[in-house]
C-alpha cells in the first residue's frame, strides 16, 4: 500500500505542471463550461485512472527503463517508431517550457530576472537527476500533499465566503475563453494533452516495480487523485470566477487574497510542480538514449539540461504556443492505442480461459 501511494504521488506530481496548478488550463478546459465543467473533471478522473493503471502495468511487466518498449507494445513497431520520436522530442520541449515558466514566476513573485530564476531551476534539476530513479520518484511525490492541502483550503474558504448568485457564476464562467467546444471534449483533450507528457516517466516508474498489482493500484490512486485535484481547483475557480476571470495565475491570486502566507506557500508549491515536471521530462528524455545510473547518463543530463535552459530563452508564452498544440492530437492517438491494447488483452485472456475449460 505504501509503495502504491508513493507511485500515486509521483504520478500526480509529474503531471501537475505550471498550467494545472496555476489554474489557467483548468479555467480554459473546465471552468469556462460552468456547471458542465464539474462533470468534465469526472471524465478526466476516469481517464487518468484507467490510463495510469495501463501504462504502469505494462511498464512493470516489461521492466522498462524508457518509454520505447511501452509505446511499441501498445502501438506496434511501425506506428510506435513514429510516436516514439514525437514523444521523445516533446519531452525536451515541455522541459524547456517548465524552465521558462519558472523564470516568469520568479520575476512575478520575487522580482528576480527571469534568466536567473530559470537557471536556478536548471541547476536543481541537474542535481536531482544525478540521483538514482527511486530517489527521483520520492522527490517528485513529496510536494503533492502540500499542493492538495492548499487547494483544499482555498476551495473550502471560497465556498463559505462567496455569496454571489450561482446562476450568475454560471453565466460569467461560460463567457470565458475555452480550449474545447464543450465540457465532454474538454475533459478528453485535457487528459490526452497531459498523458503525452506523463507517458515516458510513468513507463519508467512502472519498470521499477516488480509487482504489477502494486503498479496498477498506484496508477488508479494517482488518477483519482488528479481527478480530485482537478475538481477542487475547478470548483474554487468557478465560485470565484467573477474576480479571477482576467488573472494569468488564478489559484495563486486566490491564495494571496486568502493570506500572504498561503500565497507564498502556493508560490513554492507552483515552483515545486514545475520542478517536478522538468525533472520527469528531462529524466525520460535522457533515459530514452542512455542507460540511467551510469557516468555517461549523468554527464548527458548536464548537457541536455543546459540545452533546455538555452531553449527556454524563446519565452514561456511562445514555447507553450509552439509545443503544446500538437500534444492533444498525439495524446488522442495514444489513448486510442492503449484502449485497443486493453480490449485485445482482455479478449486474449477470455479465449485462453475458454480453451482451458474445453480441455478440462
Amino acid at each position: 500500500m505504501k509503495k502504491s501511494l508513493q507511485i500515486a504521488g509521483a504520478y500526480i506530481g509529474l503531471l501537475v505542471g505550471a498550467g494545472f496548478a496555476s489554474g489557467q488550463e483548468v479555467m480554459q478546459f473546465f471552468t469556462s463550461f460552468g456547471w458542465g465543467g464539474l462533470v468534465g473533471t469526472g471524465i478526466a478522473a476516469i481517464l487518468f485512472a484507467f490510463l495510469g493503471m495501463q501504462i504502469l502495468q505494462i511498464g512493470s511487466r516489461l521492466q522498462t527503463i524508457s518509454h520505447r518498449a511501452v509505446i511499441y507494445q501498445i502501438c506496434g513497431k511501425y506506428i510506435g517508431s513514429g510516436i516514439d520520436i514525437l514523444v521523445t522530442f516533446f519531452l525536451f520541449g515541455v522541459a524547456s517550457v517548465m524552465i521558462a515558466g519558472s523564470g516568469s514566476i520568479f520575476q512575478q513573485q520575487f522580482g528576480i530576472p527571469p534568466i536567473i530564476g530559470a537557471f536556478i531551476l536548471t541547476i536543481l534539476v541537474i542535481l536531482t537527476l544525478c540521483l538514482n530513479v527511486k530517489k527521483v520518484i520520492s522527490l517528485i511525490s513529496m510536494i503533492t500533499p502540500l499542493l492538495l492541502l492548499l487547494i483544499f483550503v482555498i476551495t473550502v474558504y471560497s465556498i463559505f465566503t462567496n455569496d454571489i448568485n450561482l446562476s450568475q457564476l454560471d453565466t460569467i464562467s461560460k463567457s470565458q475563453p475555452s480550449a474545447a467546444p464543450n465540457w465532454f471534449i474538454g475533459g478528453i483533450l485535457y487528459v490526452s494533452y497531459n498523458i503525452t507528457a506523463g507517458l515516458s516517466m510513468l513507463a519508467i516508474i512502472g519498470g521499477t516495480i516488480k509487482d504489477k498489482k502494486v503498479a496498477s493500484f498506484g496508477g488508479l490512486l494517482g488518477g483519482l487523485g488528479l481527478g480530485l485535484l482537478l475538481f477542487l481547483i475547478n470548483l474554487a475557480l468557478f465560485i470565484n470566477v467573477d474576480i479571477i476571470q482576467d488573472m494569468a495565475m488564478p489559484t495563486l491570486f486566490l491564495a494571496t487574497e486568502l493570506s500572504p502566507v498561503i500565497g507564498l506557500l502556493m508560490t513554492i508549491a507552483l515552483l515545486g510542480m514545475i520542478y517536478n515536471t522538468a525533472v520527469g521530462m528531462l529524466y525520460s528524455f535522457t533515459a530514452r538514449f542512455i542507460k540511467p545510473e551510469t557516468p555517461r547518463f549523468r554527464s548527458s543530463v548536464v548537457v541536455i539540461s543546459l540545452l533546455s535552459f538555452c531553449a527556454s530563452f524563446v519565452g514561456f508564452t511562445e514555447l507553450v504556443g509552439t509545443v503544446y498544440p500538437v500534444t492533444g492530437y498525439l495524446g488522442l492517438v495514444l489513448i486510442l492505442a492503449i484502449l485497443i491494447a486493453w480490449i485485445s488483452g482482455n479478449k486474449k485472456k477470455n479465449s485462453q480461459g475458454d480453451y482451458k475449460k474445453n480441455v478440462m
